[in-house]
């Protein structure tokens, strides 16, 4: 049975969440480094830095990298509450890409490549970013197929293509390249900036809220020693899974945490909002939608922890993700929009945080995986139990 009991530390560290994010975080979202590409370097060092102050930088990881070893369970609690501001995952080096690529990392990387690339992303001295997705007719949802291609040279392997929508490339100390090598796909650890890995655009996209946006990057024989495989040769697909059902969870709970923060809004102008003789909130036209909303939160909050859950029991999660991906992506967005419209003609200004959370939830019901691609998945899933219980 499903155990959503909330430990002590769950609880005390929801509470400091929630604190450092109304009295330290919110007040930055007006910040002029929030740029049109996602918030400068200089601004998250400068809020990392709070965080560091107040015990909340990166407080997943494990103990011996400074964090408090959370569980899953833990986790959706204090990143649910560090969402409620777009800045509150950066701020608290829970943001992707880097969460996830720590979560990897730690996981896989040999002890010196977490010496020398690890340290520092748990420090926020570098960002990172992970080099898979690709223009064209390269590799999108579907990594089988991958262009880039990498060929051992001695003792270094050589690294030629493109990638696109590579989240934070721009101003990131540390690259995790996904190339093929030979008919499976092995994965590279990066300085960056490196010799041969440019940065062609930074992509105009909807969303603002990840430092350095998201480029298109040429990689022109990018020369990789041996000993910065990630992992084994070949193994890369797989290593991306164990990146992608995790943070495809963590994702939905970040940006629940930003979708309570539309709700909120949109409910205390609601019952202020006088329209017609009475508060809009009375209107049933809007009340029903804030009644809607607060369904909606209450379900995919219990979907999150139930995954959340199955993790914790040393499963991979990939089907529970899978779902609560798509769930909680158009979950959340049919919270924000309800939002813009009960806001009426404020919800499409920036006088408050809920036209900018409408744009950014968008772009997630497609980033780590699209919703068809998951129903796709689940639907496959679904077949092969079927023809298995047959037989």
């Amino acid at each position: 049975m499903t155990d959503f009991t909330r430990t002590e530390r769950e609880i005390e560290l929801e509470a400091r969440t929630v604190a450092f994010i109304r009295d330290v975080v919110i007040p930055y979202e007006t910040d002029p480094r929030i740029e049109h590409h996602g918030p400068t370097d200089e601004l998250r060092v400068e809020l990392q830095a709070k965080a560091k102050a107040a015990g909340l930088l990166a407080p997943h990881l494990p103990k011996e990298w400074g964090g408090y070893g959370l569980t899953h369970r833990e986790q959706a609690t204090v990143f649910r509450a560090a969402g409620y501001s777009m800045l509150g995952g950066m701020a608290m080096n829970i943001a992707a890409p880097d969460e996830g690529n720590m979560h990897m990392l730690e996981k896989v990387a040999s002890p010196e490549q977490k010496h020398r690339f690890l340290s520092r992303m748990v420090t926020g001295e570098a960002r990172s970013a992970f080099f898979m997705t690709e223009p064209d007719d390269g590799s999108g949802s579907d990594p089988g197929m991958l262009k880039t291609t990498a060929t051992r040279d001695g003792n270094h392997w050589v690294i030629n293509g493109r990638k696109w929508l590579i989240t934070g490339a721009l101003g990131a100390g540390v690259g995790i390249i996904m190339a093929r090598t030979g008919e499976t796909a092995t994965q590279f650890l990066v300085e960056l900036p490196h010799e041969g890995i440019a940065v062609e655009r930074v992509l105009d996209t909807i969303d603002r809220t990840m430092p350095g946006g998201h480029s298109v990057m040429a990689l022109d024989n990018v020369r990789v020693p041996a000993d910065q495989i990630l992992g084994e040769v070949g193994k890369g697909f797989d290593y991306a899974q164990v990146r992608l059902a995790p943070a495809r969870l963590t994702h939905c709970m970040r940006w629940w945490g930003a979708a309570r923060r539309a709700h909120d809004i949109a409910v205390a102008y609601a019952c202020k909002r006088m329209a017609f003789g009475k508060l809009l909130i009375d209107h049933e036209g809007v009340g029903f939608m804030l009644a809607d909303n607060e369904m909606d939160l209450q379900t995919t909050k219990l979907l999150i922890d139930h995954t959340a859950w199955v993790l914790d029991q040393g499963e991979r999660g990939g089907p529970e993700s899978s779902q609560a991906k798509v769930v909680c992506s158009e979950a959340y967005f049919r919270i924000a929009d309800r939002c813009v419209q009960v806001l009426g003609g404020m919800g499409v200004t920036a006088d408050t945080q809920v036209q900018q959370i409408f744009r950014d939830l968008r772009a997630f019901r497609i980033y780590d995986g699209p919703s068809e691609v998951h129903r796709w998945s689940i639907a496959k899933r679904l077949k092969r139990a079927h023809l298995s219980d047959k037989h």
